[in-house]
């Protein structure tokens, strides 16, 4: 008697294949000209290689192992002595490496090794690398990018500097607990905000007491706590506390030069809605040795170098998630049949992945635009101008935008969106995180008006770069006018100022698409996001657009 086979009740089909096994940089048309065209060309070839590698299927499934096996706090050994150690999974650890192999973590600052002059292009590259790299997981890039950001923060003390930048550029990712000087490199990590104050840092209550006098690079000691303190693994950290001169940045080792770990006694780990593979924690020090950066009373101005820098990471990273989950949504309708016809060829769903790819091609060329800002801007006094202004600009609508098309575009997978195993879910916590993390939307709608009134001559410069693209989209042009009034309103210009910010960051984007995308994404950008001649959702493209003509654009090209 012929048995038949175990649970052979159905053959598996019209299931699209895992988007794996491809190269994240020349599958993507639109980052690749976004490179070339913002000064990133001379790493055309590393940025090549860097996307091969981690786009393969063993690659991938390390951003899932990374945040299905999450950090755990050990408090504790079993002897009863303080730990305070994270242990990580080894996935998490083979993304770090691979970040800090490619130098995701500080390549922009390769130059200070040797007094070199540095690289053009060295950001747009550094932050191409960011895009691709948080497609695959964006939890670890939380302390790979605080190390890069601390970097412009050391460089107000000398002495310190000296000191640790050279471990900072190392390419060897090194996560044993010891040390910094017995290490191969080192990562830094951040610790601003408290329980009282969260943003506003002013009251902050922690206490630095200075030892044998202070001052500048002087050691002091710290007591006091703070309530997000993320990835508390890594070797150092910038922290804000109350000196006698008033609030100052310091860094804080986690082993003091004896060699015996600092007192930084982690509470407990975050259980956050996403980001679950960084570790993020609430800590207390109980007189932790730290070194004054700078003179005392000026901390806000020191660590806020470091938080530009974060800030970008967080609108290029965002992006990048954005094209991720898009890439993954256009992939799997590309394949799957319904009705009779691929999804992708039925007008409705091609409608709204032609929406996602749009607002995708606009955030990447906004982001990258700033990039090279930041590039340019200790040459170019226009271009210095340009990245004080549109920095938290970028920040803000990029991360804005992205939630809900993380949402739309999980839909386009239907149920296989809404399950753990697809990557479509953790993009979409992780999507709140950048707008929240390093200045929350009100605080950069803020802070572009404060930029301003220090430098009301700044926005003439980005008016200029905005009045080049005049004359080619008649949406665009009425935008641009009416932005300019509404700067000439001073009348609830507070009150105004998400609107004002949200008009800037898409008249913006669509200079850029203007001048250097095709006239079918130009065109559809403006009409829809400046002319209004759109809905309150994606899917809403009018007639005229050539939505396939925007997914061939956006498609994975192998």
């Amino acid at each position: 008697m012929t048995m038949p086979k175990a649970f052979s009740t159905h053959e598996v089909f019209n299931q699209s294949p895992p988007l794996e096994n491809y190269n994240l940089f020349t599958s993507d048309a639109v980052l690749v000209e976004t490179v070339e065209r913002e000064d990133g060309g001379a790493t055309m070839a590393s940025l090549a290689a860097f996307g091969g590698k981690i786009g393969t299927s063993e690659i991938i499934d390390l951003g899932r192992q990374a945040n299905t096996y999450l950090p755990v706090l050990k408090s504790f050994d079993r002897f009863g002595h303080r730990l305070d150690k994270v242990e990580f999974h080894p996935s998490y650890h083979q993304l770090m490496s691979l970040s800090v192999e490619q130098g995701l973590h500080g390549s922009p600052w390769d130059h200070l090794l040797d007094g070199s002059a540095p690289k053009p292009g060295a950001v747009v590259s550094r932050l191409a690398g960011t895009y691709m790299m948080t497609q695959i997981e964006a939890g670890h890039g939380c302390p790979i990018t605080m190390t890069n950001a601390a970097v412009p923060a050391l460089l107000f003390q000398s002495d310190l500097a000296k000191e640790w930048v050279p471990r900072v550029l190392s390419r060897e990712y090194d996560p044993t607990f010891a040390p910094a000087r017995e290490k191969t490199g080192v990562t830094f990590g951040m610790g601003m905000t408290e329980k009282q104050g969260g943003t506003d840092v002013r009251a902050n209550t922690t206490v630095a007491e200075p030892v044998d006098g202070g001052g500048p690079g002087r050691e002091y000691r710290i007591t006091g706590h703070k309530w997000f303190f993320s990835a508390p693994m890594c070797d150092a950290f910038l922290v804000l506390a109350q000196a006698p001169g008033g609030l100052s940045c310091f860094l804080m080792p986690r082993f003091t030069p004896d060699g015996s770990p600092n007192a930084i006694r982690i509470q407990r780990l975050k259980d956050k809605v996403g980001n679950k593979s960084n570790a993020s924690s609430e800590v207390e020090f109980q007189a932790a040795a730290a070194w004054l950066i700078g003179e005392e009373g000026r901390g806000i101005r020191n660590i806020l170098e470091m938080a530009t820098y974060t800030r970008l990471d967080c609108a290029v990273a965002t992006a990048g998630m954005m094209r991720g989950t898009v890439a993954n949504a256009i992939h799997h309708c590309s394949y799957r049949t319904v009705f009779q016809k691929k999804l992708i060829d039925q007008p409705l769903m091609m409608n709204v992945l032609a929406d996602l790819a749009l607002e995708t091609e606009a955030a990447t060329a906004l982001s990258f635009r700033v990039a090279r800002a930041f590039d340019n801007a200790a040459i170019d006094e226009a271009e210095a101008a340009y990245k004080r202004i549109m920095t938290p600009v970028a920040k803000y609508w990029v991360c804005k935008r992205a939630p809900n098309l993380a949402y739309e575009a999980m839909e386009c997978l239907g149920g296989n969106g809404y399950v753990e195993e697809a990557i479509a879910g953790r993009i979409y916590r992780e999507m709140p995180v950048n707008a929240i993390w390093e200045g929350s939307g009100n605080v950069m709608c803020l802070d572009v008006l404060r930029a301003l009134s220090r430098e009301p001559e700044a926005l003439d410069v980005v008016l200029a770069e905005f009045d080049s693209a005049k004359g080619q989209n008649a949406a665009y042009d009425g935008a641009l006018t009416a932005l300019k009034e509404g700067f000439a309103d001073p009348v609830g210009l507070e009150a105004r100022s998400r609107q004002i910010v949200e008009v800037m960051a898409k008249v913006a984007a669509g200079s850029i698409l203007l001048r250097h995308a095709p006239g079918v994404v130009a065109d559809a950008y403006c009409t829809t996001r400046l002319g209004r001649d759109w809905g309150d959702i994606y899917g809403t493209l009018p007639m005229g657009v050539d939505p396939r003509a925007i997914l061939e654009r956006a498609s994975v090209r192998r």
